[in-house]
């Protein structure tokens, strides 16, 4: 049996609408090999928590130009480890 891709969920959390960072990111990662799954735009950090657990990512990378990332990433890692997923 084969090994699975890693999978990675690709998020913009807030209301930063400039998303092409993180599609250049998402097709670096598919580039290489991984599974991404990109949330869109304007997502929660419950949002993002929600994605990763029902996708099984392995990893979660998000894409934040405002600052906003000293709110949001705590609470998304909050989430993850509140939820068992303190591994992704």
């Amino acid at each position: 049996m084969p090994d699975r891709k890693i999978r990675v969920v690709i998020a913009k959390p807030g209301l930063d609408g400039h998303d092409r960072g993180a599609k250049i990111i998402a097709r670096a990662l598919r580039d290489a090999g991984m599974e991404v799954i990109y949330t869109g735009l304007h997502q929660t950090p419950e949002q993002i928590v929600e994605t990763a657990i029902q996708e099984d990512a392995d990893a979660v990378g998000v894409s934040i130009l405002s600052g906003a990332h000293m709110t949001l990433v705590p609470r998304i890692v909050e989430g993850l480890t509140e939820n068992g997923a303190d591994d992704v």
